[in-house]
């Protein structure tokens, strides 16, 4: 059974030297004897204050949280399971058991705490409420997948279930390409809820909502191009043949009032809607292709897994008939197995067989020294008739 024993607390910093020290000893009274802080080079001691509370103190080779999280996990980290949390102390240690629960008993590779599950006053703005609202629900359109909050901080995932993912976000997008990539391969998440606390006072977000929130937006918005190809290229399409209509509107009605003609807009509207139409067909047959392509992945993956368990099935069956087969009969012999062909239709037999068998064969084929004698005294040849006759020739000649 799983234990914090297979486990590193990750949390990747950044001039959090008010909140860090506190993260590490809530985590280690909790039993976690792993705690890796990643840094980004602060300036305000983080890498200090984080050594001397027992943490295991790295600095990252580049810049920005998802750099970070990709650099910890493929370099630092030889554990099963990652819990990854922010250094600020929004999450505790409470809801830690609750998260890697999933992992433990294999219903999940990959956790999601839901802050909105348990959000206390003061722990995000109004504004950022509104934000995460959006994006969550762009995220279910675009991706189909019911992650309540796709920007949550406090993550648990497998090692191996890390690797199987395409992650390339160097900011605050990595979790929402976590997610992405969760849904486009198909990784079992589990979404839990946890309690999400305001900052301490005297520490400082690195969050910039305006900035951020634009890069995130963007990042949901190009995942999108490999996961529902319908909706990336659909979407423009739309855009642009909807634009174009506007402008071939304005041109129309231009036209029929003030006898105005706009010949250089009636050819931008033209282009906007042949370019709006070119886009939707594309998405349309992108998106068939990208079916198919599941499809095909998909019976594939079902066809490997077959042959697994056929394989695993048949090692323990051919197990158990050698272990059934070297069972000491009843005067205490041990039976040893024979290796036969498996496609021999004859069967097997066992070794005791196949001696009883050639010895009585032999006994049948190889004449023994006395029947040697015997067979060579009864033997006679034409020379020993030829001399008896002659003898008796003589005999009678002489008589």
């Amino acid at each position: 059974m799983a234990s914090f024993d297979d486990v590193t607390v990750l949390v990747p910093t950044y001039n959090e030297a008010e909140t860090v020290g506190q993260v590490v000893d809530d985590f280690q009274e909790a039993g976690f004897d792993d705690i890796l802080v990643i840094d980004g080079d602060s300036t305000d001691g983080t890498q200090r204050v984080a050594a001397n509370h027992g943490a295991r103190v790295v600095t990252q080779s580049g810049t920005g949280k998802g750099q970070a999280v990709r650099e910890a996990v493929e370099r630092y980290i030889d554990r099963t399971y990652v819990l990854m949390l922010d250094g600020d102390a929004t999450y505790h240690t409470d809801d830690a058991e609750g998260m890697l629960e999933p992992l433990f008993d294999g219903s999940a590779a990959h956790v999601v705490g839901d802050r909105f599950a348990d959000l206390r006053e003061g722990a995000m703005t109004r504004f950022n409420q509104v934000g995460n609202s959006i994006i969550n629900r762009g995220f279910r359109a675009v991706h189909g997948d019911q992650i309540r909050d796709v920007l949550s901080g406090y993550r648990a995932f497998t090692r191996a279930s890390f690797r199987e993912m395409t992650l390339t976000a160097d900011g605050f997008g990595i979790e929402t390409e976590m997610a992405v990539e969760c849904a486009r391969r198909d990784i079992p998440t589990a979404v839990v809820p946890i309690t999400y606390y305001p900052r301490p006072s005297g520490s400082d977000t690195n969050l910039r909502p305006v900035r951020d929130g634009g890069i995130i937006f963007l990042e949901l918005f190009r995942q999108a191009k490999t996961n529902n190809p319908l909706f990336y290229f659909g979407s423009v399409g739309a855009l642009s043949t909807l634009t174009g209509l506007g402008v071939a509107v304005y041109v129309i009605v231009e036209w029929i009032t003030v006898r105005v003609p706009h010949e250089i807009l009636a050819v931008v509207a033209a282009a906007g809607v042949l370019f709006g139409v070119q886009l939707l067909m594309f998405g349309v047959l992108a998106d068939l292709i990208y079916s198919l392509h599941s499809e095909t992945m998909s019976r594939i993956g079902s066809v490997v897994e077959m042959d697994r368990t056929e394989q695993t099935v048949g090692g323990i069956s051919r197990e158990r008939d050698i272990d059934t087969d070297r069972k000491p009969d009843a005067h205490g012999s041990t039976i040893q197995p024979s290796h036969t062909d498996a496609n021999d239709t004859l069967g097997s037999t066992t070794s005791s067989d196949v001696s009883e068998e050639d010895a009585t064969n032999k006994k049948a084929t190889i004449p023994t020294e006395l029947d040697k004698t015997q067979h060579e005294d009864s033997v006679v040849t034409k020379e020993d008739i030829d001399t008896e006759d002659g003898s008796t020739q003589t005999h009678g000649s002489d008589s």
